[in-house]
């Protein structure tokens, strides 16, 4: 519903988005775009990355999720996360105890999927009473569960329920093979085969030549894009101050609402684009593949490039595909005969 991008500032004096597009937050339904997909292809998996627990039941997610993978024969894989505040808060949805009742959710889908007949289920936020739902799954097996997790309790939900893992809060290839042995270790005491989840991650970078970069990164909305979802902490751990203080805490803080046009421009002020530079990933599609080829090395099996520098204006968005699938071709040469 809500984008990660700044309203208060999409505006023809701060980018020319403004003009293509009344609002950053024209969004289509995931799943609903999911089912059109899968009609229009035979062969590509096609997974959300990620859609929350909260705005819809989990028993409206487990229908939604055999139906899309009837459509698509098979090929549909439930990404789910607990949430963020912008897409929650502002409809009136309960935020509280987000990761408690994301773990429930994810048992009512199960127990919803693999039960014969009606259940019964009494749980802190979920309550079934005699409930069923008898679609089979498409040749006998269920769709996947891909979690989106950073934090320790949720890296050990994905371990102990999920099929696949979404990683956030990932800034290097250390900090992914750490976590990926919790998840992993968790597994394990869960009685589950730790490498038979699949591993993933999302490179969120900005592509470009030397010059392309200098401009991008002094753009307004790259800027604040940038700093919204760069924790005060994990700023301030890098040598710098955030302008929004040390307790921001990213996306899980980012409120359109509460994000003024006024509050935008003076965070803006406060960093330099070599600033904000400094802290996300950029190069060119050869540099950008040498630096994820690390997080293939330490795990990663399935991987998607986002190329931030879009936001830098038409000009840049009109590249990002074919930025993107540069940088892809010269990773694949790069990983040619790894394990």
């Amino acid at each position: 519903m809500v984008s990660f991008w700044p309203e208060s500032i999409w505006t023809p004096e701060f980018t020319d988005l403004a003009i293509a597009s009344p609002s950053p937050h024209r969004q289509l339904d995931a799943l609903a775009v999911s089912g059109t997909v899968a009609g229009l292809t035979k062969h590509v998996p096609i997974a959300t990355s990620v859609v929350d627990t909260v705005r819809r039941h989990p028993s409206l997610l487990a229908q939604s999720a055999l139906t899309l993978s009837h459509l698509s024969k098979g090929r549909f894989i439930l990404g789910v996360g607990s949430g963020e505040t912008e897409n929650i808060v502002p409809y009136g949805f309960d935020f509280s105890k987000s990761v408690s009742r994301f773990e429930e959710a994810l048992k009512v889908i199960r127990l919803l999927w693999e039960s014969d007949g009606p259940v019964d289920f009494a749980g802190q936020f979920y309550n079934l009473h005699h409930a069923r739902l008898d679609t089979e799954p498409y040749e006998v097996r269920f769709p996947e569960i891909w979690v989106g997790a950073g934090g320790p309790r949720m890296l050990d939900i994905t371990g102990r329920l999920a099929d696949g893992w979404w990683p956030t809060a990932v800034f290097s290839p250390e900090g992914y093979a750490a976590k990926l042995k919790v998840v992993r270790d968790a597994a394990d005491r869960a009685g589950r085969d730790p490498m038979a989840i699949t591993t993933a991650f999302f490179w969120s970078c900005v592509i470009g030549d030397e010059a392309e970069l200098d401009e991008i990164f002094n753009t307004p909305l790259v800027k604040a894009y940038h700093l919204l979802q760069i924790t005060g902490q994990e700023m301030r751990a890098l040598g710098m101050e955030h302008p929004l203080g040390d307790d921001w805490r990213g996306y899980q803080d980012n409120d359109p609402a509460k994000l003024t046009r006024e509050v935008i421009t003076t965070m803006i002020e406060k960093v330099s684009g070599d600033q904000v530079r400094s802290f996300t990933p950029h190069g060119t599609p050869a540099q950008i593949a040498r630096m994820i080829k690390p997080y293939v090395e330490a795990g990663v099996r399935v991987y998607r490039v986002h190329d931030m520098g879009g936001l830098g204006g038409r000009k840049f968005g009109a590249r990002t595909a074919e930025k993107i699938r540069a940088t892809e071709d010269e990773l694949a040469r790069l990983m040619e005969g790894a394990q």
